[in-house]
């Protein structure tokens, strides 16, 4: 009796354990299957009236996984402009030591500006999709992240990942460093 106990104790911490999947777009045309997941906050600074952030969400199209980037930048002076081409790179170091790459999947791009007139700040956006590298995905499911750069246009920048993430915009928590281990599940 105490087995069983225990066998059913451990399957319902190990079930409670998984994060549950979001999805912001599910769509079937023409037998054609489109899951992407919510946005994800994966980096933010916020410094001297500036704040930028870096989301990401996961899509898979007809069984091939995509990464989805955006870059906002929010401030009240014009934040500085990025670009992607087609020689852009996402590099992830993981826990193990191994970078994974992957690669910009659109045409050049840059972050395009908007006016908030409400909080009067001047908002840039770029928004683009990154293929993943043949076996990176393995390795993502397994390994934390521990480091992100990213290679625009122009410059490369470098962003520290956290363990946990205590937004100082939106009050929430989030724990980037097991974006992958968490989220792929959801788009296989």
């Amino acid at each position: 009796m105490n087995k069983i106990f225990i066998l059913l104790l451990m399957c319902t911490m190990a079930a409670t354990a998984q994060e549950d999947c979001k999805y912001s777009i599910i769509t079937t045309d023409d037998n054609k299957e489109l899951k992407s997941t919510t946005e994800y906050l994966m980096y933010e600074r916020v410094f001297g009236g500036t704040s930028n952030f870096v989301f990401f969400s996961l899509t898979s199209s007809e069984g091939v996984p995509i990464l989805n980037f955006q870059l906002l930048a929010k401030s009240k002076d014009f934040p500085k402009v990025y670009c992607l081409d087609k020689a852009s790179k996402i590099y992830l170091q993981l826990s193990n030591g191994k970078i994974i790459t992957l690669i910009n999947a659109l045409e050049e791009q840059c972050s395009g500006l908007f006016y908030d007139g409400e909080e009067k700040n001047n908002i840039r956006i770029l928004s683009s999709s990154f293929l993943f590298s043949k076996g990176s995905l393995e390795d993502l499911e397994k390994y934390p992240i521990t480091f992100m750069r990213i290679r625009y246009s122009t410059e490369t920048v470098d962003y520290p990942i956290k363990r946990e993430l205590a937004s100082e915009t939106t009050g929430l928590s989030y724990l980037p460093e097991n974006y992958f281990i968490n989220n792929l599940k959801c788009i296989q």
